[in-house]
């Protein structure tokens, strides 16, 4: 059998992330949107998404690429969420039965206001 790999990236909340005004916080989310969506515009981000209800409340999202993992790893240490503090980075290589897992290009949004508006 063959496999297709992949790059898997697990987006956490640290132990101990700095207290922030929450238009900080804001402005942060919207910045690492911003980030995540210029690597799907750039081909790398195959997949990506936040966690709702996960049983633990420090995984915050997921996301699949086309690198390797060194690369992401350089990728992530640039998202704005990360240098700042608020999230940490888990990377991994994922292995899949060839073809059993497709991605299409979706865009994603750049910010919140656009998340919620569909705009």
């Amino acid at each position: 059998m063959r496999f297709d790999q992949h790059t898997v990236v697990l987006l956490a909340r640290p132990a101990d992330p700095p207290e922030l005004p929450q238009d900080a916080i804001d402005r942060l989310q919207d910045a690492h949107l911003a980030h995540q969506a210029g690597l799907v515009e750039q081909g790398l981000v195959l997949a990506t998404g936040p966690f709702l209800h996960p049983d633990d409340d420090r995984l915050r999202g997921f996301v699949v690429l086309s690198i390797a993992p060194d690369d992401a790893r350089a990728l992530y240490a640039n998202d704005p969420a990360v240098r700042a503090g608020r999230l940490a980075v888990q990377v991994m290589s994922w292995m899949v039965p060839e073809g059993n897992v497709r991605f299409e290009g979706v865009p994603l949004p750049r910010s919140m206001l656009e998340a919620a508006t569909g705009d």
